[in-house]
C-alpha cells in the first residue's frame, strides 16, 4: 500500500533533528519506526508535541511519521513540534499566524557551547597568576 504523503518539514531544537512526513490518516504518531507513548513516556512532552495540532483544531485528520536523531527525548520533542508546525503550516498558510503568534515556528537555538583549544571547557580558563 502506497502511502500518500501531505506535507513533510524539517525542526530543530538544540542538537535535536526531527523530520516529519503527515499522511492523511486518523492522528496515530509514529516516531523512529515506535509508536509515540512508547519512545516518549511522559505525558507532559506528549501534549507538547501535540499543541500545533489542539492550536490549529486538526487533531485526528493526519497520521504523522516522525526521523528523529541527536540530543535528548526533550530535544527531540522539541524539533518534532518544530516540524509539525511548518508541516501544518505547508497545508494551509492561514495557519501560520496561530502557530506564529503561539511560538511553535521559532526555533529554539540554545546549544552548548564548544570547548575552546588548550582550555579546561568552553568559558573556564586555567587560574591566572600574577608571579
Amino acid at each position: 500500500m502506497a502511502i500518500t504523503e501531505l506535507s513533510k518539514a524539517t525542526g530543530r531544537r538544540k542538537t535535536a533533528v526531527a523530520h516529519v512526513r503527515l499522511v492523511s490518516g486518523t492522528g496515530k504518531w509514529v516516531v523512529n519506526g515506535v509508536e509515540v507513548e512508547r519512545y516518549i513516556p511522559s505525558e507532559s512532552l506528549r501534549d507538547y508535541i501535540n499543541q500545533p495540532f489542539v492550536m490549529t483544531e486538526t487533531a485526528g485528520k493526519y497520521d504523522v511519521l516522525v526521523s528523529a536523531k541527536g540530543g535528548g527525548i526533550a530535544g527531540q520533542a522539541g524539533a518534532m513540534r518544530h516540524a509539525l508546525s511548518r508541516a501544518l503550516c505547508g497545508l494551509d498558510a492561514n495557519l501560520r499566524e496561530v502557530l506564529k503568534k503561539a511560538g511553535c515556528l521559532t526555533r529554539d537555538s540554545r546549544m552548548k557551547e564548544r570547548k575552546k583549544p588548550g582550555q579546561r571547557g568552553a568559558r573556564a580558563r586555567f587560574q591566572f597568576s600574577k608571579r
